[in-house]
């Protein structure tokens, strides 16, 4: 009930908009009541052979009624749908809003699928909190009144007894299918979940199931995950049906119960049949109302599930907060690192411990290690992606948890190992770095990183991942944005690791050209050109083993003198 309340409380902003097309909702049943009731009035009285003026009053109410209640049926669904539009506007402004301060950290516990599931499906499931879950019982309690007025101005003992059919059928007959349906709604979204996963996996790793000779093994966990959720959908739909008769039995017992109460009233002459009949088609147009409530009930049950999974994120504390007072960021500047530590979350081994290291301005330092030494974790911590757990990390003498994280991040230029290029054209790509870059900046940048082929390709698609460029390539592009961003610090993450020896050659090149002036940190397991750096840290199992040149370290045939050796002789 709690998590019902809080989506109920963020469809606040639109409560009037909400009561208006509740009223709508209620005046358009209330046409249909009255169409099919002075409907009955025109006919009865016409079968008594009456002249037509003396029907005048009948066939304009029927005018009346059915013009209005197409009007009106169109002018609710335009508001109700205008409603539920900015309901789920707000909704997805809400969610990203608050999820935006997770990223990365916190959301890499959740697989990619999984987060896909709750942003797209789980909010657009919540379109129903307003259509679906509170319209429906407002307007009926409305509908519930007007019959009151309607049959009791006639029958006090009639009235009672619509009443309680109009309860059975508004209460009892949703509680029921409610109780038949129980977690089916939470059971179809969890496979549904499920499916996407399974889908993603089949998409990204269908190379990987076909080498292993798994393929057949993952379409039937597919094929029997759609038919657990097929079952249940006929479920659904089978309680949906029992529904449906319940609802008409109440319907039929309100009809039953008005000729008991008032067929005496017609021997005696207090109601005419004429009246009769019409109050008997009012109550059975007015159970239109009560249909959708059963719908109300199992949607909660969606939705509350849908509002778990949003606020199982959005309840989250933020890894990373922006300051009260940020300090304004330096233009230039160092890189000081002193008894850095880190451990990740659920870990109980530190990824770094004790580093302590300094990058001048305008100067280049290079973090070296073999793999889960703890490198890139440097890296992370820089930009702000996690929080130190120990130590300092200032960039000009300032704790770099004294910017705003947004401001860090614009004057950090990072190249890393996984360059992620959006399937949108080339063009496109680039402007992440510089949104107001005309075409003439983005084809320098692309001729200063190497890629005067591409100069003329600007709106080439990119493809998925950017598949229709080569590796070097989107290793490039990663450098010309770089080049846009025009940072003053740079990193230099595992930046050439998936490139042959020529490739990574000429994009060494290109960064040692682009990089002049400015304070580069560049974290690499590949000991390629070390010499030209100002000071090497080695690192091993989170903690620094050697720090110093290139000359120096090689001539102490340590441990970095070793992973040079090994790389270049099985290089040569």
């Amino acid at each position: 009930m709690k998590t019902l309340l809080r989506l109920v409380g963020l469809t606040r902003p639109f409560a009037w908009w909400m009561l208006l097309a509740a009223l709508i909702g209620f005046a358009t049943i209330g046409s249909g009541i009255g169409l099919l009731m002075t409907s009955a009035w025109l006919i009865t009285r016409g079968a008594m052979l009456l002249p037509v003026a003396a029907l005048q009053s009948g066939i304009a109410g029927v005018r009346i009624f059915g013009a209005s209640r197409g009007f009106l049926r169109y002018a609710e669904r335009l508001i109700s749908h205008n409603t539920t539009f900015r309901i789920l506007t707000r909704l997805r402004l809400w969610f990203y809003e608050a999820v935006e301060p997770l990223a990365p950290a916190r959301l890499a516990i959740y697989r990619s699928a999984d987060l896909m599931k709750r942003i797209v499906d789980d909010i657009q499931s919540l379109e129903n909190i307003y259509a679906r879950v509170i319209a429906p019982p407002v307007t009926a309690l409305m509908v519930t009144a007007l019959m009151w007025v309607l049959v009791g101005s006639w029958s006090t003992g009639a009235a009672f007894g619509v009443l309680v059919c109009q309860l059975v059928a508004g209460l009892a007959v949703p509680v029921v299918t409610a109780i038949l349906a129980r977690g089916t709604a939470r059971e179809i979204a969890g496979l549904q979940a499920e499916q996407q996963l399974l889908a993603v996996d089949m998409v990204q790793g269908l190379g990987e199931l076909r080498v292993f000779g798994t393929l057949d093994a993952h379409l039937t966990r597919m094929q029997t995950t759609e038919e657990k959720k097929l079952g249940l959908e006929k479920r659904a739909a089978a309680v949906e049906g029992v529904q449906e008769t319940l609802s008409g039995v109440a319907m039929n017992a309100a009809v039953v119960w008005i000729l008991w109460q008032m067929l005496p009233m017609v021997r005696n002459g207090s109601v005419s049949t004429v009246t009769i009949t019409a109050l008997i088609f009012g109550v059975i147009a007015s159970f239109e109302a009560f249909l959708p409530l059963t719908g109300s009930i199992q949607h909660i049950e969606a939705d509350i599930r849908a509002g778990e999974r949003l606020f199982e994120i959005i309840d989250t504390e933020p890894e990373v907060k922006v300051p009260e007072h940020p300090e304004p960021f330096p233009g230039k500047g160092s890189i000081e690192a002193r008894n850095l530590r880190f451990t990740y979350p659920g870990s109980i081994r530190p990824a770094i411990e004790e580093v302590t290291f300094s990058v001048a301005q305008g100067g280049r330092v290079a973090i070296v290690g073999p793999s889960g030494a703890g490198k890139s974790t440097i890296a992370s911590l820089l930009v702000r992606f996690w929080n130190p757990t120990g130590g300092s990390l200032a960039i000009s003498g300032r704790e770099i948890t004294d910017f705003d994280p947004e401001e860090l991040r614009r004057n950090i230029a990072v190249v890393s190992q996984r360059t992620y290029l959006f399937g949108q054209s080339i063009r496109e790509n680039l402007l992440l770095a510089a949104p107001e870059a005309s075409d003439e900046v983005l084809k320098k940048a692309l001729s200063a990183a190497g890629l005067d082929s591409l100069q003329n390709r600007l709106d080439d698609w990119a493809g998925q991942h950017g598949m229709n460029l080569s590796g070097g390539e989107r290793q490039r592009i990663a450098i010309a944005r770089m080049i846009l961003q025009d940072a003053p610090f740079i990193v230099l993450d595992e930046a050439t690791a998936n490139l042959d020896a020529v490739t990574e050659q000429a994009v060494l090149d290109t960064i040692d050209h682009t990089c002049e002036g400015r304070t580069v940190l560049a974290i690499t397991h590949r000991l390629h050109r070390m010499e030209r750096f100002d000071d090497i840290v080695v690192l091993h199992e989170g903690r620094i083993v050697e720090q110093g040149r290139h000359e120096e370290l090689i001539s102490r045939d340590g441990f970095y003198a070793g992973m040079w050796r090994l790389q270049h002789e099985t290089a040569v």
